[in-house]
């Protein structure tokens, strides 16, 4: 099966990470429902649009990573010791 142009731009790095190159005003679609627009360009950082339905979260990697520790440390808080257990059941 032969790729198109677009689908040989794209590169796999050694860890599975897929690399695009994108101009502003360029997109990537991912799945059916994802569009990622490039938006602007400058000094070192990228402006970037996303389209997604509203039941797909989307937040940068650093408050995904934060709301992911608040999670697991509320969801360790609330499980009771075996002691406090005991005292429950009587």
């Amino acid at each position: 099966m032969r790729r198109s142009a677009a689908a040989a731009a794209a590169r796999r790095t050694e860890h599975g990470l897929l690399v695009f190159t994108r101009k502003k005003g360029e997109s990537l679609i991912i799945g059916n429902e994802i569009e990622v627009t490039i938006l602007s360009t400058s000094a070192g950082s990228v402006k970037v649009g996303i389209t997604a339905p509203r039941h797909i979260s989307v937040h940068r990697h650093e408050v995904y990573e934060a709301i992911r520790r608040e999670n697991l440390a509320a969801s360790r808080s609330q499980i009771p010791s075996a002691d406090i257990l005991k005292k429950l059941m009587g």
